[in-house]
């Protein structure tokens, strides 16, 4: 049986930056943009770098089977697929997309309206800051 290569001390050093970015996303797309750069970061850091990941080569998507999606370039990546089939890979990446799904559910639970006002804001609030107007 070959033996498996582990990538947790990896994961480690990730997942609190992780955890206080996706404790700050406040709409659905700010969660997958939160969770598509810790996995590029996971990548780049558990490959020395020589596994060219790009934002588009991984997406967060709760309908998959793992809760995530790799791209077709990276999939392409020799050295990507081997260590895939013989690491605790997938399983890292499955537990920060688990984390995400999480976020993303609550934040539909909890405040849809609020959410869908983020990033479909009506034409008299977009771009407006909230506070004491400037004084004259």
């Amino acid at each position: 049986m070959p033996k498996q290569k582990s990538f947790t001390k990896i994961e480690q050093d990730i997942r609190h930056n992780y955890r206080n970015n996706l404790n700050l996303a406040a709409s659905p797309e700010e969660v997958k943009k939160f969770f598509a750069y810790a996995v590029q970061d996971f990548i780049r850091q558990a490959f020395d770098g020589r596994v060219p990941v790009a934002f588009e080569d991984i997406d967060l998507d709760p309908k998959a089977e793992a809760g995530f999606v790799f791209g077709p370039a990276l999939l392409a990546n020799e050295e990507f697929s081997e260590n895939r089939e013989d690491s605790d890979l997938p399983r890292i990446i499955a537990q920060l997309a688990e984390s995400a799904i999480h976020r993303l559910q609550h934040l539909e639970d909890k405040h849809p309206d609020k959410t869908e006002a983020k990033i479909f804001p009506t034409p008299s609030h977009a771009g407006r800051r909230h506070g004491n107007p400037p004084a004259k």
